[in-house]
């Protein structure tokens, strides 16, 4: 191999595509969001923090010279939803990818203690709100017979012994991936869902009260692959590699990226 091949720029793998992500403005989010565009991808963010949406989206645009946009949405309200995925397409003529990652979590371990606001809060968001993400993207992608539809699951969707909501809210995504998977396969559009072990983000460490490092330690310590340890660049890697054409005959699929967590020898 010469020289010259060795210093070749990487292919950017959604060169002129169109993304919209939820709960851009940190975590996951914010990660695959400047994958995205570094991949050669028009990103409109949509999360529910103005200010750092804001400001997210300037760095970002600012370090890869693409298109980054914010706008405010909830996205258990399907008013907020329906215009992030009129923004998008207001600005860029379409939408090729809809990555329905915004979600919060639960803690409650015990069911006697979960109490119905809450328990409805997480299904509103988790499950509620992505499937906003995908009655709208579908609305715009099926006329363009193509287009990706992503979602944010968990390894709670496979586990045992995880939050009574939080578990609940992720199996029902898994669900409505497949399903979707079924119903829109025929216009072209893909739906597939990404479920990560323990990951170390701003949501996960203010609901575990632990560090960044804490959180690290923690999933590596489940999972049977060592020497290795899991980040949010990971799950956007992930996303990237399903959002590209590169696994245009995937569909239906819930991608675990756990490093083969297992539970404990007795």
């Amino acid at each position: 191999m010469n020289s010259s091949s060795l210093q070749a720029p990487v292919a950017k793998r959604l060169e002129g595509k169109v993304a919209l992500i939820t709960g851009g403005a940190s975590g996951i989010g914010e990660t695959t969001a400047r994958l995205f565009a570094k991949h050669g991808a028009k990103v409109v963010i949509a999360d529910i923090n103005s200010e750092l949406g804001h400001s997210v989206a300037s760095k970002i645009q600012s370090e890869f010279e693409q298109p980054v946009t914010y706008v405010n949405c909830d996205v258990s309200n399907e008013t907020d939803v329906e215009n992030a995925v009129n923004t998008a397409v207001s600005l860029h003529g379409k939408l090729d990818i809809m990555f329905n990652n915004a979600g919060i979590g639960s803690w409650d371990n015990e069911i006697a203690s979960i109490v119905h606001e809450r328990f409805r809060q997480v299904m509103d968001i988790n499950v509620y709100g992505g499937f906003l993400g995908a009655k709208h993207a579908s609305r715009v992608m099926i006329p363009e017979k193509k287009g990706c539809i992503l979602f944010t699951a968990s390894g709670a969707s496979i586990l045992a012994g995880t939050p009574y909501a939080y578990m609940a809210s992720k199996c029902a995504v898994v669900g409505l991936t497949k399903n979707l998977a079924v119903e829109l396969g025929k216009y072209g559009i893909r739906s597939n869902c990404i479920s990560p072990a323990l990951v170390p983000t701003p949501l996960t460490a203010s609901g575990m009260g632990l560090n960044f490092e804490e959180i690290q330690a923690l999933g590596s310590s489940m999972a049977c692959l060592k020497e290795a340890k899991l980040d949010a660049g990971d799950i956007a890697e992930a996303a990237l590699f399903l959002a590209s054409d590169d696994s245009k005959f995937i569909s239906g699929m819930n991608l675990l990226v756990d490093g083969a967590v297992c539970l404990p020898k007795m």
